[in-house]
């Protein structure tokens, strides 16, 4: 199925896995790749040396196009971007928009920019800047998230902007992929699906949460670090949301003492870093703290399985996924899903 992703970033299939953090490392991101589909390596979560390796060993599993996602607020993004220029991925990848300079070095290099957004004026600014084509992700989909759903911010952005749009946010099968190119999206992108794969190395009992989970069992939470992010309702969550301001900064301690434990970071280092991601919002000591280490609440569970200090971010779809199928079986199933629906969709009209 040919369509403008295809074209520009040269897989097979108009599907993305996206760049999730502790979840989207070599191994997924290679079986991705040699499925068809565009593999994104989660690169916020390593070092700059860590980052080479993971990219000279995705190349070794695979010759297939992938791409790498960024943090454009890092303070040494420069530096990523250069190994990857110097490594030779084919897509740049951005949870945050990336400033036009930098957006500039990329394309010099011949380097597809692809910025995630939320919101309209998001792709319109950086496509102005020169991205090749946007993720536009809904208020469906996992972790940091908006509140407009994908079906009313797609279309909308498809009419604003005129480079390819890639839909993100709901997306788990074939029906879903069509749906997103009637709307005139190029592509759709997805994570929960991909971290439910035989392929992700998130721990078993971790994806045995996931797949047990039902539509309600998936929330969005203010209280974990004062920002909107979806993930499964868990007693952490509960115990964030419900508890005191008192209670709840004792907590907080507490976690983060244990999340100090597992990172290595001194506790002044971790104020800091709370109080740098604070950017002017009003959050409480608690959630500076819980902010400090959003990357190590996430690897409490995606890597060690400690659901009891981590936190497991999901987009809704996980109330819907049943199975664990290898990436090779998973876009294969979405590829014939899509054409069946398409063909039924040609008879009717004839």
């Amino acid at each position: 199925m040919e369509t403008a992703l295809t074209r520009l970033v040269g897989v097979r299939h108009p599907i993305v896995q996206t760049g999730m953090g502790w979840v989207a490392g070599p191994r997924l991101v290679s079986a991705t790749a040699n499925a068809g589909a565009l593999g994104i390596l989660a690169s916020a979560t390593m070092d700059t040396d860590r980052l080479r390796e993971a990219i000279r060993e995705v190349k070794s599993r695979t010759g297939a196009p992938f791409g790498v996602n960024l943090r454009a607020d890092a303070a040494d993004a420069g530096d990523r971007v250069r190994i990857m220029i110097e490594e030779g991925v084919r897509v740049a990848s951005f949870a945050l928009a990336p400033s036009a300079e930098l957006i500039a070095e990329l394309k010099e290099a011949g380097v597809v920019v692809i910025p995630s957004i939320g919101a309209r004026r998001h792709a319109e600014k950086v496509a102005a800047w020169g991205a090749d084509a946007v993720i536009v992700q809904g208020g469906e989909g996992g972790g940091h998230t908006g509140e407009v759903a994908t079906t009313v911010l797609l279309p909308q952005v498809v009419d604003a902007v005129d480079i390819p749009v890639v839909a993100a946010g709901g997306f788990f099968d074939g029906r879903g992929l069509v749906a997103a190119l009637a709307y005139g999206a190029a592509g759709v992108a997805m994570g929960t699906r991909f971290l439910l794969t035989s392929d992700s190395t998130v721990p078993d009992a971790v994806k045995a949460a996931y797949l047990a989970a039902t539509v309600k069992d998936v929330t969005v939470t203010r209280a974990v670090d004062g920002l909107p992010h979806r993930m499964l309702r868990t007693e952490l969550v509960d115990a964030l949301e419900h508890s005191g301001r008192a209670r709840t900064l004792l907590q907080a301690i507490h976690r983060a003492a244990g999340f100090r434990r597992l990172s290595g970071l001194t506790w002044p280092r971790m104020i800091r870093d709370g109080l740098a991601m604070k950017h002017g919002k009003e959050l409480t000591w608690s959630q500076v703290l819980l902010a400090a280490n959003t990357p190590m609440l996430l690897k409490a569970s995606m890597v060690d399985g400690r659901t009891d200090l981590g936190v497991m971010a999901s987009g809704q779809v996980a109330g819907v996924i049943d199975d664990l199928p290898s990436c090779a079986e998973l876009v294969a199933r979405v590829m014939k899903e899509a054409e069946e629906v398409l063909w039924t969709l040609v008879r009717a009209d004839s």
